[in-house]
């Protein structure tokens, strides 16, 4: 059964699971959700000016995260190379019909990022390497790749615990680089507690539009802390 596109309160639009009861995004308003939790409390908390910024996705759905990261990057300079999982790839027909491209002024962008072949690299645009992987993340397995930024946009804990357990997490965090950050949604005190356990430094900050918060963890970086002790 497709996913039924539904329209938020900022005029975006979502798509509505009826077999997990679930969307994809906040109904309270799509793009500034991910715009607030992976953009701003996420990728901008990460640009380098000597290096490439290496981001993995849990859950590319729409590609609204990728669409916005892509534009984020052009108007930064800052070079991303993004990887995004998604075990159930949208159908043409549904992604064809979301507005994002129209909202966003990207419509041949976020057609690009649905249209290009699955399980190999593409340079995008200079500032924009693109990878999405049709498989799931249990089934992802890092490489001498270190990431800078996970953003976690998996399905409620309610509607899809599996992914929100310390084992699957545990992928992830294996693939983070030391000083590296996780960013989701998610403020619920038993995942916390799962990062926590992981070896993750959490933090708890405002949610975005009709949610008070949201989390955002990050790997401990013990060679920087060692050099910050050593010049005190």
């Amino acid at each position: 059964m497709n996913p039924e596109i539904i329209i938020t309160e900022d005029g975006s639009h979502s798509l509505y699971n009826a077999v997990l009861d679930e969307t994809y995004h906040s109904r309270h308003g799509a793009l500034a959700e991910s715009r607030h939790v992976f953009i701003q409390n996420g990728l901008a908390q990460s640009l380098s000016a000597d290096r490439a910024i290496q981001v993995l996705e849990v859950g590319f759905g729409t590609g609204l995260n990728a669409l916005l990261t892509w534009q984020y990057a052009r108007e930064a300079r800052q070079r991303v190379e993004y990887v995004g999982i998604e075990r159930f790839p949208l159908s043409e027909e549904l992604w064809r019909r979301l507005n994002y491209g129209t909202a966003l002024n990207a419509e041949r962008e976020f057609a690009a990022l649905h249209e290009i072949s699955w399980n190999e690299p593409h340079e995008l645009e200079t500032c924009f390497h693109f990878l999405k992987l049709n498989i799931g993340v249990e089934d992802f397995e890092a490489s001498d790749t270190l990431y800078d930024v996970v953003y976690y946009d998996a399905f409620a804990p309610e509607k899809q615990p599996e992914m929100w357990t310390s084992e699957t997490l545990s992928v992830v965090v294996r693939s983070l680089r030391p000083g590296g950050i996780l960013v989701t949604y998610c403020a619920k005190g038993q995942f916390r507690r799962n990062l926590r356990g992981l070896g993750l430094e959490v933090e708890s900050l405002p949610g975005p539009p009709g949610k008070r918060a949201m989390t955002r963890a990050r790997k401990p970086d013990e060679k920087a802390r060692k050099r910050a002790m050593s010049k005190s």
